[in-house]
């Protein structure tokens, strides 16, 4: 699992059918001190956050294992909202 910002939203007016009434979402992956790492990504919100909100999301095959589905062209999904970060040295 990796830490992300969620930075936008994506709005599209068709989508692969397995993917409809998910949200798409533009990702800032970031660190544990919440640094910016890496480009955006793009991930398919399975559990409802919104911009601004720090979140865990999942990649490679596992992307489609929170989807109500047995396959789908997904990437990345979001699969937890990060309510506290605490790091130690």
């Amino acid at each position: 699992m990796f830490l992300g910002r969620i930075i936008g939203t994506i709005w599209a007016t068709r989508k692969y059918d397995a993917v409809t009434g998910y949200k798409m979402q533009f990702v800032q992956p970031i660190d544990a001190d919440q640094h910016t790492i890496g480009e955006p990504i793009i991930a398919l919100d399975t559990i409802g956050a919104g911009p601004g909100e720090i979140i865990f999301y999942v990649t490679a095959s596992e992307a489609v294992i929170p989807l109500d589905v047995d396959m789908a062209p997904v990437d990345a999904s979001i699969v937890g909202i990060v309510d506290s970060i605490n790091v130690s040295v």
